[in-house]
């Protein structure tokens, strides 16, 4: 089987897909190809079912040849199977032309099957009712990423040496950040307590795939960029979540959240300190 995913948004929009789409591409035993702006290609990398990224930006104002192009990707390969998660009519037209029998959104007059997200809750686990009609089921806070063994050592060799635990430290590097200042004192702060501790940072601009082998190889993250927060859930590292809400991420005892996003220079050491078992 093969299945047809038009995936409109920003990088966080595509990792919060991440898992119902990897739960189709296992239960259904198919092959994936999603379509989404090449920029945020990074996150379909790394799922194991995917046959191929059909590059459409859909944020950027498309033209009819640009949609016809889409359509030309669309109707060659024998897609079973449509997830969509883009509106308008442009997009619903599109389907319309495709042979695809199974058209699955929350809405549009080219859906064969229209869908309401649940609410409340992690927003991965909110995809669910886009399985129920194909009969698969989605269990997001199980989803684990699957990383090269490669990939992995290579991050083991460039991390600090020592028998400790590893802190890793995932700023957003934005204004609004906890003060760059204290990101900076916190390692050394635990290491008057613990003196074996490792520590290194993963820039919110590095590579998608190998912050997520740095955030995989870790023992605790402390992080206040989504993304990373979102890729250290998956790779089912324990973290402390600066600025999210309870709702943002799933309910594990392994994660903890801190703080309010917009007032995360007011956060006081003190306070991470204790939400890092120290």
């Amino acid at each position: 089987m093969r299945v047809l995913v038009l995936s409109p948004g920003q990088l966080h929009d595509q990792l919060r897909r991440l898992p119902a789409i990897a739960a189709v591409g296992q239960q259904l035993q198919a092959s994936v190809q999603v379509a989404c702006a090449p920029g945020v290609r990074a996150v379909w990398d790394l799922l194991p079912s995917l046959e191929k990224v059909i590059p459409f930006d859909f944020e950027s104002n498309p033209t009819l040849a640009d949609w016809a192009n889409l359509l030309g990707n669309v109707r060659e390969p024998d897609f079973q199977v449509c997830l969509n998660f883009s509106e308008g009519q442009q997009v619903n037209l599109m389907l319309s032309m495709s042979h695809i029998p199974t058209r699955i959104a929350e809405r549009g007059f080219a859906s064969t099957e229209t869908v309401v997200p649940g609410s409340g809750g992690w927003p991965a686990q909110t995809l669910a009712p886009y399985l129920t009609p194909l009969g698969c089921e989605l269990n997001a806070d199980q989803f684990r990423l699957s990383l090269p063994a490669a990939e992995l050592d290579e991050i083991r060799a460039s991390q600090p040496s020592g028998d400790g635990p590893l802190l890793l430290l995932a700023p957003n590097g934005k204004d609004d950040d906890w003060p760059a200042a204290c990101w900076e004192q916190l390692p050394s702060t635990i290491r008057n307590r613990l003196g074996s501790l490792r520590s290194a940072t993963v820039p919110a601009a590095q590579p998608l795939r190998r912050r997520a082998a740095a955030i995989a190889c870790a023992d605790v993250v402390l992080s206040s960029c989504a993304v990373s927060q979102t890729l250290a859930a998956y790779c089912g590292t324990p973290l402390v979540a600066l600025g999210a809400t309870a709702d943002d991420l799933p309910q594990r005892g392994d994660i903890r959240s801190l703080g309010s996003a917009s007032q995360l220079n007011e956060l006081d050491e003190a306070s991470v300190l204790s939400a890092l078992g120290f």
